[in-house]
């Protein structure tokens, strides 16, 4: 399905001359997939955790974000497909809208996909997400090692809500020195800013 379609649910959620979020330009995927995890003060303070797949960002929000700690299964709530752009996105949703609230960049970077079947053989990262399980090593600057999402409920079937899992591997590698932040306190990766400095900017840089 081409990034157009997928990414017609998260144009139809807003309204883009009031929103300063980016409409989807097409834009060619760099060598390496990205990753991004940006803090959402929106009716309830979330993290977004978007994996790069093909030309969009797959989407989860993780209302307690994502933990170097294996012991930690973080529920990860499937959202709408995003523009590869997204990744820059920081700045203040207007009340009213979807998702209306502050957003700063957290932590980004790149990631290795590392799913197999059953037999050791690599599989494709799209083809790993549908069937419910994929592994994978960030490089960001705050997260680093290898980390799994899981689907525990729902599904292809349509029937109930979808959830996964987002879960630190053990023995993954270092896991690069941070745990999941106060996001209140937390700054982003990008301007250094924290939510109350962006809110009191209203989003400019």
């Amino acid at each position: 399905m081409a990034g157009d379609e997928r990414l017609r649910e998260y144009r139809r959620k807003r309204d883009f001359g009031r929103t300063r979020e980016p409409s989807g330009r097409r834009e060619t995927p760099g060598p390496e997939p990205r990753f991004v995890v940006q803090i959402h003060d929106a009716r309830r303070m979330h993290f977004d955790f978007r994996l790069q797949v093909g030309d969009v960002l797959k989407s989860w929000s993780v209302p307690k974000g994502p933990s170097g700690d294996p012991h930690d299964k973080r529920l990860a709530v499937p959202t709408e497909d995003h523009p590869l752009e997204y990744e820059d996105f920081e700045g203040v949703i207007p009340k009213g809208e979807y998702g209306g609230g502050t957003v700063i960049v957290w932590d980004r970077g790149t990631y290795e996909p590392l799913s197999h079947d059953r037999r050791g053989r690599p599989v494709g990262f799209a083809e790993s997400l549908e069937h419910g399980h994929a592994t994978f090593r960030l490089r960001g600057s705050k997260l680093r090692g290898e980390y799994a999402l899981t689907r525990f409920r729902g599904g292809r079937d349509g029937g109930e809500e979808e959830a996964w899992l987002l879960v630190r591997k053990a023995g993954g590698g270092p896991a690069g020195g941070h745990s999941t932040p106060d996001p209140r306190r937390a700054r982003s990766v990008r301007t250094g800013r924290t939510l109350a400095q962006v809110a009191a900017e209203g989003g400019e840089e």
